[in-house]
This record gives C-alpha cells, sequence and structure tokens, in this order.
C-alpha cells in the first residue's frame, strides 16, 4: 500500500509538473479513448436494449436513419395491448435502479455533469456512470423518449472526474477534464466531432465561451469519433439525398418565421420538461415509481402515435424526404414536436434516465417538417424538397434553449453531412437564440451565465 501511494505521487508530481497545454493534451487523449469506448458500450446495450423490448416482446421494428441501416420499421404493432406494458416496465427497471443504487443518476445526465464542471468536478461516482448505461438502455430501449448523449456524455466525464481525483488535478484542470468528457461523448455519438469539440467550449455557460476547452476538447472528441467509427462506421446518422435545398433569397423570409417558431417551441421544450420535474416531486408515490408511471403514459400515447417511441431518428430521416414525409399522416406531423415535448418529459422528467438533446432534435426536425407541409400547399419559391427546413429546424430548436447554437449548428450539419444550409441557418438559428436569451431559458439549468458568475442565482 505504501509503495502504491509513493508510485501514485510519483505519477502526480509528474504530470503536474507539464506545462498546462500539454496536461490537458494527455487528459484529452485519455478521455477520448474512454469516450469512444464509453459510445461503443452503450450504443451496443440500446440496440440490445431496442431490439429485446420493442421487437421481440412487442412485436415492433423501431425505424432507423440512413447511417444505421435505414430500417423502414413497422407500419403497426404486432401486440399493441403489450405497448403500454413494455414502456411501463422499462420505466420501473430504471426507476428502481437509479433510486436503489445512484440516484444522482436519474433525468438527463448532461445537467448533472455541467453541475460538476462548476461545482465538484472529482465527485462524479463511478456507480452513477454504471448506473446511468444500463437505466439509459432499459428507459430509451423499451420505448421511453430520450436521446442517447446524456448516457454516453455521463460516461466520458465520470471518467475525467475519475482521473481528477486520481491525479489529483488543479481545479482548472479537474473542470477542464469533466468539460471535454461531456463533449467528447456527445460528439462521438452523434459522430459529429468538431460539434462535440465546440460544445465542450459552449454548453457550459449561458452567454460565455470557454476557449480554453476547445483544442483538448477536439483531440478528446476526434479520438472519440475515431473509435466509435471503428467499430460502427464512420458515414453520418441521417442520409440527405435531395439537392438544391436552398433555391431562393424569399427563402430567407421563410427560414426568419422557422426561428421564430423553432424559438417560442423550445421554450415550450424546456418550460414543459421542468414542469413535469417539479411535478413529479409532488406525486404521493415513492420516487422509484414515477418513471413506471411516466412510462405507462408514454406507451397510451403510442398506441395513436408509434413516432412518439424511443430516440425518434428514424422519423428524422423520413421526415428529410418528401416522398417519406407525405406518407406519414399530416395531423402527426403537426403533433409531433408537441406529442415529443410531452413524452420526452414523462419520460425522463418523471425521473427515466436517458438524454434529452436526441428528442430536441427530434422535435426541431418536426417542426421544420410541418412548417414545409404547410408552405408548400400556401407559399411560392417553396423547394421540393422538406429537407433544408428540417436541417436548420433541428439547430436552431436546440440550439437556442441549450444556449450552444454554434456546436449544435456544427453538429446537425455533421450528422447531415450537408453544409449548404448554414447561410439560412444563420438566420433561423439567430432569431431563436435571440427568443431564449431573451426570456432566459436553457434547458441546461446548471449552466451558469458566464466565467464571472459564482452560481448564486437560481434564474
Amino acid at each position: 500500500m505504501i509503495e502504491s501511494n509513493d508510485s501514485r505521487s510519483v505519477v502526480n508530481a509528474w504530470f503536474n509538473s507539464k506545462p498546462t497545454i500539454v496536461r490537458r493534451i494527455i487528459l484529452a487523449i485519455a478521455i477520448g479513448i474512454v469516450a469512444g469506448l464509453g459510445a461503443v458500450l452503450f450504443y451496443s446495450a440500446l440496440e440490445y436494449g431496442t431490439r429485446f423490448f420493442l421487437q421481440d416482446l412487442g412485436g415492433y421494428l423501431v425505424p432507423t436513419p440512413g447511417g444505421e441501416g435505414n430500417v423502414a420499421g413497422s407500419s403497426s404493432f404486432a401486440h399493441p395491448l403489450l405497448i403500454p406494458l413494455i414502456v411501463t416496465l422499462g420505466g420501473l427497471i430504471s426507476g428502481l435502479m437509479v433510486f436503489t443504487w445512484a440516484p444522482e443518476a436519474e433525468g438527463h445526465g448532461t445537467d448533472a455533469a455541467i453541475s460538476a464542471i462548476h461545482h465538484n468536478p472529482r465527485g462524479i461516482r463511478v456507480r452513477a456512470v454504471a448506473v446511468k448505461i444500463f437505466a439509459s438502455a432499459i428507459t430509451i430501449g423499451s420505448g421511453g423518449s430520450g436521446g442517447r448523449e446524456g448516457p454516453t456524455a455521463q460516461i466520458s466525464a465520470g471518467f475525467g472526474s475519475l482521473l481528477s481525483r486520481t491525479l489529483n488535478l488543479s481545479d482548472a484542470d479537474a473542470k477542464m477534464a469533466v468539460s471535454i468528457g461531456v463533449g467528447s461523448g456527445i460528439g462521438a455519438i452523434f459522430s459529429a466531432p468538431l460539434g462535440g469539440a465546440l460544445l465542450a467550449s459552449e454548453i457550459v455557460y449561458r452567454d460565455d465561451f470557454e476557449s480554453e476547452a476547445l483544442l483538448p476538447g477536439l483531440v478528446a472528441s476526434g479520438i472519440a469519433y475515431l473509435i466509435f467509427g471503428s467499430v460502427y462506421g464512420f458515414q453520418p446518422i441521417f442520409t440527405v439525398v435531395e439537392h438544391g435545398l436552398f433555391t431562393s433569397n424569399i427563402q430567407l423570409i421563410y427560414y426568419a418565421l422557422l426561428g421564430i417558431l423553432c424559438g417560442v417551441i423550445g421554450i415550450i421544450y424546456s418550460k414543459t420538461f421542468y414542469l413535469t420535474v417539479n411535478l413529479s416531486k409532488k406525486i404521493a408515490l415513492p420516487r422509484k415509481y414515477h418513471p413506471a408511471l411516466g412510462g405507462l403514459l408514454v406507451g397510451i400515447t403510442a398506441l395513436f402515435a408509434p413516432e412518439v417511441l424511443g430516440t425518434g431518428y428514424g422519423w428524422i430521416q423520413k421526415a428529410l424526404s418528401a416522398n417519406s414525409l407525405e406518407a406519414i399522416p399530416f395531423w402527426i406531423v403537426i403533433l409531433l414536436p408537441f406529442l415529443r415535448i410531452i413524452v420526452t418529459s414523462l419520460s425522463i422528467g418523471s425521473g427515466g434516465s436517458g438524454g434529452i438533446f436526441g428528442p430536441g432534435m427530434v422535435i426541431g426536425a418536426f417542426i421544420g417538417a410541418g412548417f414545409w407541409r404547410v408552405a408548400e400547399i400556401y407559399l411560392p419559391h417553396v423547394p421540393n424538397s422538406p429537407a433544408g427546413f428540417v436541417i436548420v429546424a433541428m439547430m436552431a430548436c436546440f440550439g437556442s434553449i441549450s444556449r450552444a447554437p454554434i456546436a449544435v449548428t456544427i453538429m446537425v450539419a455533421e450528422m447531415t453531412s450537408n453544409i449548404s444550409m448554414i447561410f439560412p441557418a444563420v438566420v433561423a438559428v439567430g432569431i431563436a437564440s435571440l427568443i431564449a436569451a431573451a426570456f432566459d431559458v436553457t434547458i441546461y439549468q446548471a449552466q451558469l451565465r458566464d466565467r464571472n458568475d459564482l452560481g448564486l442565482s437560481t434564474s
């Protein structure tokens, strides 16, 4: 034991004697490796969970995006009455796991990681990370509406926290380690390494940017993407085959209107989510059963709108093409952003485990899809494909309420392998972000205002 402590002291002394940039690059390499492996682990666990719960038990094949097989999915449920029971079961198992072994693993995870960056970067428990992985795979795999970025962010952020304890890092280095962990985990699972690097710098504040995290974040996110892509391929998540998405200057007016719509609905998303969180805490039922109750309501909703189940990325793929989008009932296209807000709040806001970034993509995608369906009928110079509106609305909706518009814009461009929409995106994302800032709304409540904020304000 004495030799072990002496060896650790030598390693700590050697590491902490290095220049700042060298220390952080070393940390980035280590964190990037774990982030990539963690993304592979969670992706595999989620695939297995989805196949077991929804496909094998429920007889429902979930649609997948172009970069993940482009499976069309089932047109109906083979065993419709089982679906509410399966989603309830997933919520029950997840709730029992979380509130028995690691209560801090409830919810979407990214907010907990941001809070750790600011207040206790050495305090993320390994147990919480392990529980988060399996609880999220069960919650989402059984049909709960959640994203896969929260668990992967917590894996690499948790490893950054472990390194901070083990190497006795300074406060600044410890915060940096957790921050780049968040960005690299999300960048890997979304196959968006540049966006992930930017996210590490942008997501920790509402109105500021951590420039020092950019270079180590890029290293970590790049390595994580390399590992994840080596297993699952380097293709973008979504396939966009249509061209000529932006063809007329008059369309900038449409994107301005779309930005307003995304800003308003994004605020509704954030407000509804945290209203559900607060209401859930007041229910006279042990907290470990709340996700099951939320799952039951989600399962009932799915009987009328199967599009609310799981991550929803396959439905984004359908929204990117005119033919597949027009095959979806008009009322579903128009109502799906609001249905997704409700079921995500029920799945994750009730105490279930999963991310809220992914559902934000689905919400944004169908804001754009609904806008195109209406504009195509009534407005001139509307492109033949909905893809441009879908891509930009994904950027604007979640970019605004995450208070990370640059990172989210780049991430969506990487996820769709499409940079042609950056210019109209500037209009829509800018307007949506101004609306979110004007109402002082963020989906990540642990964000500080800026680097001078001590975190004393609850606004």
